[in-house]
């Protein structure tokens, strides 16, 4: 179906089925026709390869991602725009439509029973209020994806994307660097949407590696990361002893063997001295 950017027709489409948006599900309907083309291309849909898309809402975005893959699976939770999705995806015989909510599926079943053999990414216009928790899910569960691309709150996409070091950085950015390369792709204003959201949106696109790039556990790194992050205005010796339950001399002396000053705060920390201090725990 064509035209799926413009509102008229996004209206006539939503009356026709009854439709109405879900603020639970943080329904948002792209209506600026240039950034689903530059999502899809840039998130790496291409010939031969196998998309992941996390919610359908119209098929604005899916319709995209068809034109350029193999075979596009979209996972949408709300059942009531599976009528819809029939009629805008019609002509799409390369996508498949699964009624399920992402963190309860087993994508390492799903890509080895819809991509056998192919390359596979993860391309999405994701609701502000659960963000995190899909992208750690997608992260944490090492799937066999090559890249995530998605849509979030401008906002979070400076948290998500920053880099160790800097004043933005926080638990989640260096959650994010565990498992992946992030990066903003563009910006995407608030009059992009209907109805508009009252904050703007940026692409982020996350490179995972097929090596890790960090050399130390999951569990010691992540509990490192989070004792360090839990009191923002203390320095990080009072917040590994806290948050590790030590005493603030064995802090200081753990930061001493790994080389950082006692007086030093969180985001002052690289990837690499995470690592140290999580390899001597």
């Amino acid at each position: 179906m064509d035209n799926l950017s413009n509102i008229g027709v996004i209206k006539d489409l939503l009356t026709r089925y009854g439709f109405t948006f879900s603020k639970s599900l943080g329904q948002n309907f792209l209506v600026n026709p240039s950034v689903c083309p530059r999502m899809a291309e840039l998130g790496g849909a291409a010939p031969g390869v196998g998309v992941i898309e996390i919610g359908a809402g119209i098929g604005v975005l899916t319709a995209e991602l068809s034109k350029r893959a193999e075979k596009v699976v979209c996972i949408e939770i709300d059942r009531r725009l599976l009528p819809i999705l029939d009629e805008t995806l019609a002509g799409c015989s390369n996508v498949k439509i699964v009624n399920a909510d992402v963190l309860q599926v087993d994508l390492q079943a799903l890509i080895r029973e819809e991509f056998p053999g192919m390359p596979v990414v993860v391309c999405a216009n994701l609701p502000y209020y659960i963000t995190s928790p899909i992208l750690m899910a997608l992260l944490e569960q090492r799937l066999p994806i090559d890249a995530i691309t998605v849509m979030v709150q401008r906002e979070a996409a400076q948290r998500l994307c920053a880099e160790p070091g800097t004043r933005e950085v926080g638990a989640i950015s260096i959650a994010i660097r565990y498992y992946s390369l992030p990066k903003v792709l563009f910006q995407v204003s608030r009059g992009s949407f209907m109805p508009a959201p009252d904050v703007d949106s940026s692409v982020i696109r996350l490179d995972i590696p097929r090596q890790p790039l960090v050399d130390a556990s999951a569990p010691a790194f992540f509990k490192v990361v989070r004792a360090a992050f839990s009191m923002r205005r203390k320095t990080l010796s009072n917040c590994l002893a806290s948050g590790l339950g030590i005493s603030k001399t064995d802090a200081v002396q753990l930061l001493g063997q790994a080389g950082i000053p006692a007086s030093a705060r969180a985001e002052q920390l690289t990837l690499k001295q995470f690592t140290d201090i999580a390899n001597l725990v």
